[in-house]
């Protein structure tokens, strides 16, 4: 083998493709991609992990087209719009076509071509990632170990929830709880964040626990920290965020009345009222929120909880942690007053208006500027 830098044809860079990758910029902010031809669409597809002479894997590929056209067509477009998508892209001869359109360049039906097969390719990207998300795989033991820990310190009793850590013991208003988020949901979360990463969702599971006073939801972390449901081990710091309590403070209000939440007959809840009242005065602003979407008005503190998961061997022989597939799983503990909680059924600080933010934002990174821009320019469009 002979050094060489003679090529077949023009000795060129694509420098926008090989700057995405030297500079980490996720493949759903591409406009598009880099292939000459089928065999570098086969070459591509079989790195990716698809072996496409392989019946089964062009099942798999056909699968996850279908799914991302109807995610792109019931979520980003009207009915109108749908129909804009070229038969090429929305029926393709070969799954490799789509790799193809989606590089190349030239009159306006072609440019169009590639932006409706790069929108196309990205939510299939996203599919794959939860399709092959091995904790996703193991999510219903997942959730019953999850839920097992939180069941020791959640009670019911005459359809009342308490929190407990078997000494002091706090009513909860409401208790909601997250069984699972929906495959669209995941996949509408993946497409806005810039990580793009299934592993990457950390409230597939969760509980969201409602409380009178900002000052019983700081007594529900003490009451959570003592059941060792979660401690500075197994809490990812990246991820906590307190846009609820001011710590200095609910500190110093927490002296000045301590004598008398020991002294108190019953449950003291006037007395934790005056206290949140003093709290609020000398508070400041808690404004960390690293979610874009969240609205103004907000409030929370949010704990992200590592849980190490045990799935049982196949081998029933086989017995101890040598002999189990661990890992870690994250999921998610909210705390929130009654204040807080009703800011968040309308305006801004609502679920709707948050969900409406990610929309727009996973409309914009798949779709992009230029094919909106020509989507909303069609006159039957504006029509509508």
């Amino acid at each position: 083998m002979d050094a060489t830098l003679k090529c077949q044809g023009k000795f060129s860079i694509n420098w926008t493709y090989l700057n995405a990758i030297a500079s980490g910029v996720s493949a759903i902010d591409l406009g598009g991609l880099a292939l000459r031809n089928q065999h570098d669409a086969r070459e591509f597809v079989r790195e990716y992990g698809f072996d496409i002479d392989n019946p089964h894997a062009r099942q798999v590929i056909a699968r996850a087209h279908g799914e991302a056209l109807d995610f792109i067509c019931s979520t980003f477009l009207t009915p109108d719009q749908a129909a804009l998508i070229p038969k090429e892209v929305s029926m393709p001869q070969d799954p490799l076509d789509l790799l193809v359109f989606a590089s190349l360049h030239g009159n306006e039906q072609v440019e169009l071509r590639r932006m409706w097969s790069c929108s196309v390719l990205k939510v299939m990207h996203g599919i794959f990632y939860i399709d092959n998300n091995l904790k996703l795989r193991y999510f219903n033991i997942i959730r019953e170990q999850v839920f097992a820990s939180l069941d020791e310190v959640i009670r019911e009793e005459e359809g009342h929830h308490y929190l407990s850590d078997g000494e002091i013991c706090l009513p909860l208003l409401h208790y909601d709880r997250k069984n699972n988020k929906s495959r669209g949901s995941i996949l509408l979360k993946l497409l806005q964040k810039a990580a793009y990463l299934a592993a990457d969702i950390f409230d597939h599971l969760g509980v969201r626990l409602i409380f009178n006073t900002r000052f019983e939801c700081l007594l529900a972390l003490r009451t959570l920290q003592r059941a060792h449901v979660i401690s500075v081990t197994n809490v990812d710091s990246q991820r906590t965020r307190n846009t609820l309590l001011d710590m200095e403070a609910a500190k110093e209000i927490f002296s000045k009345y301590r004598c008398m939440l020991e002294a108190a007959n019953g449950y003291p809840a006037e007395l934790l009222e005056k206290m949140d009242a003093e709290l609020m005065a000398i508070s400041a602003p808690q404004t960390r929120a690293d979610n874009p979407h969240s609205g103004a008005g907000f409030n929370s503190i949010q704990v992200t909880v590592r849980k190490m998961i045990h799935v049982p061997s196949d081998d029933p022989k086989a017995m101890g942690p040598d002999y189990d597939i661990g890992f870690f799983f994250e999921y998610e503990i909210q705390l929130m007053d009654k204040a807080s909680h009703g800011r968040t059924l309308e305006g801004p600080a609502s679920h709707d208006a948050y969900k409406k933010r990610q929309v727009e934002t996973a409309r914009l990174r798949v779709l992009g500027r230029e094919l909106i821009r020509y989507i909303e320019a069609q006159p039957a469009i504006r029509a509508a």
